[in-house]
């Protein structure tokens, strides 16, 4: 029998949900007893277009013969790749299912056709490789391959064009966010390509509505995840560059995908540290995306403006920067209400580079697989903020779902100030306030109030277990003596306020299956903790 507890876990997640997700959910369901089946042996008479495409970023990915590398695990197949391969998780097969590995540096034509060649036979038994995202990747990876190495085969385009057409009974509506978009990018190339009008009907049509929705006014990506942020990019790169170099479809869409590059440029330029990271808030990774130096000389090859200037504002986010140290703080709600997948509970967290180098930084994601691991780098204790009684400050759960979220109040926003307030703690009657202060070059002060939601007259902290936590990077080196920090020798924290202040062990994950020990510090206090970050 199902708890209360869950019952009301499955309320509060679904009522974010828009209509025609639900609609399409329910259309899943009823494909799955009476699913589309694509005739694989149907042949394509479309004839591919001649396309010119220059040169776009190389693939992250590895691939050598049967062996092949993601996400810092390897698998060697020997002699037969196994395309349902579940071992390393859904996310690994994934990237199998992809091809990216088609378009990294120093792969030949042949490779790459022998390896199309051990897919297409294994076509019957495919399973994971079918679901629409690896789906919608794959179809682009192979057009770009197409196009660079001069390939024309019939049978490739033939399996290539059926793959578009169960594309499109496929379509992600009942997810949206990101994955609806890699639908249309796929659509969209497989329409010039075969310039098939039907295909880039259906590719504008979601384009230009998702588009619009999912880039912000100050150019992020409205699922708030840099990594995700610097995929979706790269994919509107290469569409800009599909677009405006091929004449097909008269070029109506090339403004617009040049407005959306540009601004994602523009939030790109604003969001990274002065060294190239990118920040690892929410579900965030090194080594997925491409870089920010790549994406900037891939946007120059292109002609795009990218010196767009543009203030971070909708997307949350806010950057202090003095010739010192940059602080990167996120003050803005949890993602789409509709499609939180890629969030964390991690309101009003920070990172903060000294020097080019990072000091304080999000303890990031290492993993996909539902379990302990997942859920603690999702939840609040893994972030440098406030946590009450050990309670996360949106209810993340599972491995990209998310129930009751808090709101967030913007209270002060200035070059120097930034004060905002969230009810995530509303079951205590709380909110959690916070206040990060640049008082000079030389000192940030940030100050945390739990502050009671309604007066009550017998209110006490006392019954709260209530703290915040600095995540420092494992290169940091961190010594306490009492209540005062001293980091790198050169600064130095300490805090007004504390009860105690205490060094632990965590395992900071800058890539996927990659953890490497590292300390952090857990501060804990009653109504009010003043932290004050002062560099000598």
């Amino acid at each position: 029998m199902i708890s209360i507890s869950k019952i009301l876990l499955y309320i509060n997640t679904v009522r974010y949900l828009k209509p025609v997700q639900i609609f399409a959910r329910g259309l899943l369901y009823f494909r799955k007893a009476f699913p589309y089946r694509q005739d694989w042996s149907q042949y394509s008479s479309l004839t591919p277009q001649k396309l010119t495409f220059i040169d776009s970023i190389y693939s992250i990915t590895s691939n050598s013969g049967t062996s092949f590398e993601f996400l810092n695990l390897k698998k060697n197949f020997e002699e037969q790749i196994d395309w349902n391969f579940f071992a390393y998780g859904r996310l690994w097969m994934y990237n199998l299912n992809y091809f990216e590995y088609l378009n990294q540096k120093g792969i030949s034509s042949d490779e790459g056709v022998q390896l199309i060649d051990n897919f297409i036979f294994h076509l019957p038994n495919m399973k994971i490789g079918m679901e629409p995202y690896p789906l919608s990747l794959r179809c682009i990876n192979w057009i770009r391959f197409f196009i660079k190495h001069k390939i024309h085969n019939a049978k490739f385009d033939s399996i290539l064009f059926n793959q578009l057409n169960l594309l499109t009974h496929k379509l992600e509506y009942h997810l949206l966010g990101n994955h609806l978009l890699e639908n249309g990018f796929a659509l969209l190339f497989g329409a010039y390509y075969f310039n098939e009008r039907k295909l880039y009907i259906k590719a504008k049509k979601i384009l230009v509505f998702q588009l619009e929705e999912q880039i912000l006014p100050d150019g992020g990506h409205f699922e708030l995840s840099p990594m995700y942020h610097c995929t979706m990019l790269f994919r509107l790169l290469d569409c800009y560059n599909l677009i405006s170099n091929n004449k097909q479809f008269d070029m109506e869409l090339k403004l617009l995908f040049k407005e959306k590059c540009e601004l994602m440029l523009a939030w790109l330029n604003n969001i990274k540290f002065k060294n190239g990271n990118i920040p690892l808030m929410n579900d965030s990774a090194f080594n997925i995306a491409p870089n920010h130096k790549d994406l900037i000389d891939y946007a120059l090859r292109l002609e795009l403006d990218i010196y767009k200037k543009v203030e971070l504002n909708h997307s949350g986010y806010r950057k202090f920067i003095n010739n010192k140290f940059e602080l990167l703080v996120d003050v803005g709600s949890i993602g789409p209400d509709y499609q939180p997948g890629h969030a964390h509970a991690d309101t009003f967290t920070f990172e903060l580079y000294v020097n080019n180098k990072p000091i304080v930084v999000d303890t990031g994601t290492s993993t996909y697989i539902p379990g302990k691991r997942r859920k603690w780098e999702r939840g609040t204790t893994a972030h440098n903020t406030t946590s009450i009684n050990g309670d996360d400050s949106a209810e993340v759960w599972g491995s990209h779902r998310v129930a009751r979220r808090p709101e967030v109040f913007l209270v002060e926003d200035n070059d120097k100030n930034i004060q905002a307030f969230h009810n995530g703690y509303r079951k205590y009657n709380l909110y959690h306030r916070r206040v990060f202060n640049i008082r000079n070059f030389k000192e940030i002060q940030i100050i945390d109030s739990i502050e009671a939601i309604k007066n009550f007259e017998d209110f006490s902290f006392s019954n709260l277990d209530i703290n915040t936590r600095f995540h420092f990077h494992p290169d940091v080196e961190v010594e306490l003596d009492g209540i005062n920090l001293s980091i790198n020798g050169n600064i130095k924290i300490s805090f007004t306020g504390s009860k105690d202040v205490s060094m632990h062990d965590y395992f900071y994950a800058p890539e996927f299956n990659k953890l490497i020990k590292a300390k952090f510090i857990q501060v804990e206090f009653s109504d009010q903790l003043i932290s004050h970050i002062v560099f000598e």
